[in-house]
């Protein structure tokens, strides 16, 4: 059990460094956003999608429903860490404000032109707490106890039966659970896309393996794997390496909301996460029914600044580009991939059950070595057979062959032959 604690312990510090201080006025927030909205190239993709009647669940610290740029957009769920604080405390909710407010912002003031515009700025938000900021009084609680092993996995399965299309999981952990495994497979199974961060331990040394640490849930199958890309969008120096991660974005002093109608600036594999999730939901809401593997092919696909040999760890495929995602995502909208057939796995239940008897079949080598001589001797024979034959044959050709013609009484050939 303590290895899972000191696991779960990572699940929001690995991803949450660098939070600066809040930005000073809502106006100047649109400005500071011009970057990512110029390199994910947003102004052309929303003129295809702006991702309307897609629901975007964000495992967190929590979304504040009443900042004016999120107002009216935010479900609130369960929470999996009630009992972890004190009674009475109440939630910061800073960090999952600031990554829904990436992905599904929506501005205030006329026309919407202030704060904070996500990537999605039609799509609904739903909360679910999984996690706990690092300075809330119930933090180590939520760490140690047994209690809290499986909230994400059980943050998962509530968000996909309370209708998420795409989960956006900012967080990271060094360890995985069969738990989280399985409900990564349910949440596929039902469609729904999975998006999470690559980790933030990358400006440390390599592993044993020659790579920055795989973070979870990023690292299982399936999950989109996402790195950060610095203002140059090469990776940025904290942003894990390895073969887990699929793709980039900005995540390099990233403007977002707080609390209480604040506005942060920060950087880190979540921020990049975020934005990755609001392009998925771009998709989601123009094809509804596209499963999440070929979402994830659109994403790839349509990546810009792709590595020279077309993949690197560092950031996978390329940078995410959504009016390149959604051409992408149009191109193979009419096709699917759909895993059928009898005996598959349920989805919903983790693997590793008693597996069945392996049957051995014993080879009696005598017996082969009988069989396989008696088979020579006919093939043998069968040969033998096939000479006298011809020898046979060629006999009756020589015996039957017509005699030379003979010449007739008076000198002359016989003209009936």
């Amino acid at each position: 059990m303590a290895g899972a604690a000191s696991a779960a312990a990572l699940a929001l510090a690995a991803v949450w460094p660098c939070l600066a201080v809040p930005a000073a006025h809502a106006d100047d927030v649109r400005g500071g956003q011009r970057q990512v909205l110029r390199t994910l190239d947003l102004p052309d993709a929303w003129r295809v999608s702006k991702g309307g009647d897609v629901t975007v669940a964000v495992l967190d610290s929590g979304v504040d429903p009443g900042h004016r740029d999120l107002a009216g957009s935010v479900v609130e769920g369960k929470d999996f860490t009630a009992g972890a604080n004190p009674r009475g405390v109440v939630p910061s909710r800073l960090h999952g404000t600031y990554m829904a407010s990436l992905i599904a912002g929506h501005g205030h003031g006329p026309g919407g032109a202030l704060g904070v515009i996500g990537v999605a700025p039609r799509a609904r938000i739903l909360s679910v707490r999984v996690i706990l900021e690092d300075e809330e009084p119930g933090f180590r609680e939520f760490n140690t106890a047994e209690r809290f092993e499986n909230v994400v996995a059980r943050g998962i399965r509530y968000a996909v039966d309370h209708g998420a299309d795409v989960i956006n999981m900012s967080i990271s952990k060094e360890l995985a659970t069969r738990e989280e495994r399985a409900a990564v497979r349910y949440a596929i199974s039902k469609g729904v896309v999975l998006v999470a961060a690559a980790g933030n331990e990358g400006a440390g040394k390599p592993a044993p393996t020659g790579y920055a640490p795989y973070s979870y849930p990023a690292a299982f199958p399936g999950v989109v794997s996402v790195a950060a890309a610095d203002r140059r969008l090469r990776r940025a120096s904290f942003s894990n390496w390895n073969p887990s991660v699929l793709v980039a974005a900005p995540g390099v002093d990233i403007l977002g909301a707080g609390p209480g109608d604040e506005y942060w600036v920060g950087r880190g594999t979540s921020q990049a996460t975020a934005l990755v999730s609001g392009v998925a939901a771009l998709i989601k809401a123009k094809y509804p029914k596209m499963s999440p593997a070929l979402v994830a092919q659109a994403l790839t696909a349509g990546a810009t600044r792709r590595p020279s040999g077309g993949y690197d760890t560092g950031v996978g495929f390329g940078v995410v580009n959504a009016p390149r995602a959604l051409a992408e995502a149009a191109r193979i909208s009419r096709h699917t991939l759909t895993a059928k057939g009898e005996g598959v796995h349920d989805p919903a239940r983790p693997m590793g059950g008693a597996a069945e008897p392996v049957r051995v079949v014993r080879r009696d080598r005598d017996r082969i070595n009988l069989y396989g001589a008696i088979a020579l001797v006919a093939v043998l024979g069968a040969a033998a057979s096939l000479v006298a034959i011809g020898v046979s044959v060629g006999r009756i050709r020589s015996v039957s062959a017509p005699p030379p013609d003979l010449p007739g009484p008076e000198g002359e050939r016989d003209a009936t032959g």
